[in-house]
């Protein structure tokens, strides 16, 4: 039983505490998919700190630019299920190559355009792209790294994301104020590019979609509550975080009192503890799934409850805000890994639903915490938003947890496997 090709792994306990064991080292195909979503997360948010260079090139308001942000997010929304069916046919090493080069061309367009509506347009492309990326890079990093280490691999290739908010979209927003806001994206084309030589060598060639090709098998396949259940805790979980994320800057200014220039160290240090939360999270997530997702949830909502009664205290502030990226995006690579192993036959499917959750997620909580912030809580009502979204996601992750409980004799599609049963317990 291998690691890179098209075998099965040795069969292990969900829980990663019987006979499996995890391996020390993880594939390296693992680590190049991860550069892949750290280019995803860059283009993703580095348009925010380039916006009023944008708004006056393309002669339209900083508010309209923003719906570059926002075209991005629907077309994540929308693109990940969507293109995972599209491509249901096609080996997942063409997928990926596809993805990166459509991914390029984007940027090119982008760069080259003046018109606003182009620009716009482009970027829906480049989400499209970028769902259909990480839905399968998500499967490709599972089956490479086997059921025992799974949740690991995903939370290094999550983990690239997280990495982009530390370094890609600060050195992004530096390089559009010394070359132009065009500048970052001439840079992310050519590091697509790059990045298709670098997939379509270490991808193995046999990482082909799954076997059932049937689109209606595939919707059949995710018709199961576990699911729909992980969907649910997906999108609450980055809900609850996001919507606060999105509206920390007046937080920190006007009820912790920190001057505007220090806000940027304080979002660093939200993007360390996301970036730390995503790889201690993966490891957990392999040997305690479920009580990783549940302590995360409540140690969340705590974190969030506490930034709603203490931000008056600028230091304590800092520290909660470094926290909540630690520990409220840790369970998303847990997530992930339950989605995919939940959608059986269907994990491209499973693994891009998740994709769509997530920034269903981000949409509705950032919406949300906009009306609260102009409502008589102020400031502080984005994080009394996304403490009550933390909270909902103790729901479905209980939920999960005891199902599986009463499942000791089920049996679950490794991954690994493509929708092969899994010898071992599903618990």
């Amino acid at each position: 039983m291998t690691t890179r090709g098209g075998t099965l792994h040795a069969p292990a306990d969900l829980r990663g505490g019987g006979h499996g064991h995890p391996p020390t080292r993880l594939p390296v195909v693992v680590h190049v998919l991860a550069l892949g979503t750290f280019l995803m997360g860059t283009t993703e948010f580095v348009v925010a700190g380039l916006l009023p260079e944008i708004a006056s090139d393309s002669q339209v308001t900083v508010a309209r630019a923003g719906l570059l942000i926002t075209v991005f997010a629907v077309g994540m929304i929308v693109g990940a299920p969507l293109m995972a069916m599209l491509t249901l046919r096609l080996p997942r090493r063409l997928t990926l190559v596809l993805a990166l080069g459509i991914f390029a061309a984007g940027h090119v367009v982008v760069a080259l355009s003046s018109s606003f509506a182009l620009l716009l347009a482009a970027r829906f492309l480049t989400a499209l792209a970028t769902g259909a990326f990480w839905a399968v890079a998500n499967v490709v990093a599972a089956r490479a790294a086997g059921p025992t280490a799974s949740s690991r691999a995903l939370g290094v290739v999550g983990a690239g994301a997280m990495l982009a908010n530390v370094v890609g979209v600060p050195l992004g927003a530096f390089a559009g104020q010394l070359m132009g806001w065009r500048g970052p994206f001439w840079a992310l084309a050519a590091l697509g590019a790059a990045a298709m030589v670098l997939i379509a060598r270490h991808v193995p060639h046999d990482g082909s979609g799954p076997t059932v090709v049937s689109v209606r098998s595939e919707l059949s396949a995710v018709r199961t509550g576990r699911l729909w259940l992980v969907l649910a805790a997906c999108a609450t979980t980055t809900g609850g975080v996001l919507s606060t994320y999105t509206y920390i800057s007046p937080l920190l200014t006007d009820r912790a009192g920190l001057a505007s220039g220090l806000v940027p160290l304080v979002l660093v240090g939200f993007g360390a503890g996301a970036l730390a939360g995503f790889l201690i999270g993966g490891r957990l997530g392999d040997h305690r799934p479920y009580v990783t997702t549940i302590a995360a949830a409540a140690t969340t909502t705590i974190l969030l409850l506490a930034i709603c009664l203490l931000s008056g205290y600028a230091a304590l502030t800092i520290v909660l805000v470094a926290l909540l990226g630690l520990f409220g995006l840790g369970a998303n690579p847990v997530l992930i890994s339950l989605g995919v192993r939940f959608a059986g036959r269907a994990p491209t499917l499973g693994s891009a639903l998740t994709v769509s959750a997530f920034n269903l997620g981000t949409a509705i909580g950032s919406w949300s915490a906009g009306l609260a912030l102009e409502s008589s809580l102020g400031a502080t009502g984005p994080a009394a938003i996304g403490t009550v979204i933390a909270a909902l996601t103790l729901i479905p992750t209980i939920a999960i947890a005891l199902t599986q409980r009463r499942r000791p004799a089920a049996h679950t599609p490794a991954a690994s496997g493509a929708g092969r049963p899994s010898p071992g317990p599903d618990r």
